[in-house]
């Protein structure tokens, strides 16, 4: 018995702060510590059932009379690119994408740093140093991999090629879940956000998982807009995971 306790997670509720979607409103997270001693299958089953990972944090929103987070996922063996979605591929398509295990560099976070600075300065993770952004992509208890998207050489060139976005994600039993994506900041044409799940859902489909998990639509908020062009979905609700279609 004690040892069944000690594997089940305890969870936590946050303070009240301000929601940095929804102006005028708080927002509060219900959140537990994933742990090495947790028994795999949970950890699973939380981040597939809306729980989102922050390190070794999983949370959810918990706001009082609010529900306007809600998680969603790609039906990857039923999706199919629209037309303008077709041309973000086709304006990327001289990148290559390189999978790895989950190992900062200085290179990443020279272009994390470049991303926030440019598109999320009074953001909560403004101030995040090196050693904050190695523990976001080492420390983790599930399986986590990277995905380096850089040019391709120039064969005249020396062989090098510059890094212009990065992927944090993590596999789940029944597919792939994006934990956290920066890109060049300089280069707004190429859509670099967009192109890197439309990606993710190719990787996904030919490892043969039927989702890709986004985290949350939020309804009001003008920043998550982009994830209704991924469709058909399905969106997390007292009822389970339903369909939407557009």
């Amino acid at each position: 018995m004690t040892e069944h306790k000690s594997n089940f997670p305890e969870f936590y509720i946050t303070a009240p702060q301000p929601c940095p979607y929804l102006p005028g409103r708080l927002e509060r997270k219900l959140f537990t510590h994933l742990t090495r001693d947790k028994p795999r299958f949970l950890v699973d089953n939380l981040l597939k059932g809306g729980f989102r990972r922050s390190q070794n944090i999983a949370y959810m929103p918990y706001c009082d009379a609010c529900s306007a987070c809600v998680p969603v996922r790609i039906l990857v063996g039923e999706f199919e690119p629209r037309r303008s979605l077709k041309r973000i591929a086709r304006a990327n398509c001289d990148l290559v994408a390189t999978r790895m295990s989950p190992a900062p560099s200085s290179e990443q976070y020279s272009l994390f740093r470049a991303y926030i600075d440019a598109r999320h300065a009074d953001g909560g993770m403004a101030e995040m140093s090196v050693l904050d952004y190695s523990l976001m992509v080492e420390d983790s208890v599930v399986e986590t991999f990277v995905t380096e998207y850089r040019l391709k050489p120039d064969p005249k060139g020396d062989g090098s090629s510059p890094l212009i976005a990065v992927s944090l994600c993590d596999r789940l039993s029944d597919g792939i879940s994006m934990v956290y994506s920066f890109y060049d900041p300089d280069l707004p044409a190429r859509s670099l956000g967009t192109y890197m799940i439309l990606d993710h859902v190719n990787y996904a489909r030919a490892q043969g998982h039927p989702f890709v998990y986004l985290g949350y639509w939020i309804e009001g908020s003008r920043k998550m807009r982009y994830k209704n062009r991924f469709q058909p979905q399905e969106r997390l609700t007292s009822k389970g995971w339903v369909r939407t279609d557009p």
